[in-house]
Order: C-alpha cells, then structure tokens, then sequence
C-alpha cells in the first residue's frame, strides 16, 4: 500500500534559505509548499492543509510567532507539526512540552537542512506512530 508523501510548507523571508530546505525536502520524497512571509503562510496552509510546517522567526508583514499561533488556531483539533526556525540562539532542536511562541518544536537556523530534514522524519514517524496507538522515542540532536 503506498503512503502519500508528507506535506511540508516553508514559509521564510529569504529565497536563498527557503531554496535549500526546499530543496533538501523535495529530495527526500517530501511534497513541498513555500511562502515567503507569514501572510502568505497562513493563506497556503488553509488551501493545501500540509503535515508540517516551518516558520522563519523574523519576517516582514507577519512574523514567525504570529504565523504559528494563527496557523495553530486555524488548525483546531488536527494540528500539523508546527517548527520555529531561527538564528536566535545556537543549541540543538528543542521540543516544549506545549507550544511556546506556537511552536512545539524550535530549531536552529544554523541547523544543516540535511538534519532539519532527518529530524522533520523523525516527527513525522512518531506522529504516525502516535495516531496507531504507538509510542516512539525522538532524537532531537541529529
């Protein structure tokens, strides 16, 4: 039985960073949406409803905190997997027992895509594993 590919949306203000994890998602088999400010996030998650979601922290006209709490709200009870990327600080991905700045997930922007990559499969696994009734650890420093 084959499975759908994940949908990710990338939603950051500059090209050059949006290319490269866009890139590296799409080698992956991901299905992958950009947007280049939060506004623009917000509109593409309500049309294509992706599993993930990636959020720059600044940004012109909505930024990272706003695009993650509208994105969460307008999700309800079937919330994507929300990640706020940024250069803020330098530590390894962090997971947040609930959503701080609405995100769960807050990950360095200095972070290789290849183990932004690795770490966005890991979710997306223990999510599915989740929904089965499973649990599965996650390792957070790819």
């Amino acid at each position: 039985m084959a499975t759908n590919p994940t949908k990710i949306l990338v939603i950051d203000d500059d090209p050059f960073f949006q290319r490269l994890l866009s890139d590296s998602f799409s080698e992956s088999g991901f299905t992958v949406y950009t947007a280049g400010d939060g506004l623009e996030g917000v509109k593409l998650y309500q049309e294509r409803l992706p599993d993930v979601v990636i959020s720059d922290l600044v940004m012109p006209r909505m930024g990272g905190v706003s695009t993650c709490i509208e994105i969460g709200r307008i999700a309800g009870d079937h919330q994507p997997i929300i990640i706020l990327l940024t250069s803020m600080f330098q530590g390894p991905p962090h997971e947040h027992d609930t959503p701080e700045m609405g995100a769960r997930f807050h990950i360095s922007k200095s972070t290789p895509p290849v183990d932004i990559v690795i770490l966005v499969e890991q979710l997306v696994e223990r999510e599915r594993a989740r929904q089965q009734g499973n649990s599965m650890p996650l390792e957070l420093d790819p």
